[in-house]
């Protein structure tokens, strides 16, 4: 049914798209503290990065980021709330409170990490410049590629989620759930960076 090279195309995706970053590191953290809940979390990053997705096959990522005013606003926005999440993660409850602390996460926290999420609009783009899937027709092959970036993520996103739901259930000492709890804010910190500078 597909060529070839669609199923290249799939499998890059597959490896930019499911490498741990900003937002897998949220799902993993948000699926630990509140378990299946976190899918409101993760319907809210799907649409964000659809959208980011999107914005980046349309060229309005080229567009806003020839406006260096508009493009320094959204920079320190998504690395302002980068750096909320990472802080967020690292500070989450642990042992026997992390039963019974609230649920932080919402759809609009999902959206604004995946419309936030520079590795998205990064990948995106590298995936945009790869294999040609619709020849003579740009806008179908473009059309093409956020579909199935799209399908990949929800896809992927969605076994992060379940990892980080078991981790839930896993019975670990306080000070593992702590260097847990660091390490899934230390992969969201080099990315928040990266936007600030």
């Amino acid at each position: 049914m597909y060529s070839v090279t669609t199923w290249l195309f799939i499998a890059s995706a597959l490896a930019l798209l499911g490498s741990p970053g900003p937002g897998i590191a949220g799902l993993l953290a948000v699926g630990r503290v509140e378990g299946w809940g976190a899918l409101r979390f993760y319907a809210g990053l799907q649409l964000g990065l659809a959208i980011a997705f999107g914005a980046t096959g349309a060229g309005l990522l080229s567009l806003l980021l020839a406006v260096p005013f508009a493009a320094r606003v959204m920079a320190l926005a998504s690395g302002g709330y980068l750096i909320y999440l990472a802080y967020q993660i690292a500070t989450a409850p642990v042992g026997s409170t992390l039963k019974i602390a609230p649920a932080r996460s919402s759809l609009m926290s999902g959206f604004v990490l995946g419309i936030a999420n520079p590795k998205a609009y990064i990948a995106f783009a590298s995936l945009l410049a790869s294999q040609t899937l619709v020849e003579r027709d740009h806008q179908a092959d473009v059309l093409l590629k956020w579909l199935l970036c799209v399908i990949v993520a929800i896809v992927v996103d969605l076994v992060w989620l379940y990892v980080g739901v078991r981790l839930q259930r896993a019975t670990l000492r306080p000070l593992t759930e702590r260097i847990l709890n660091f390490t899934l804010a230390a992969t969201i910190l080099p990315a928040a960076i990266f936007t600030l500078l």
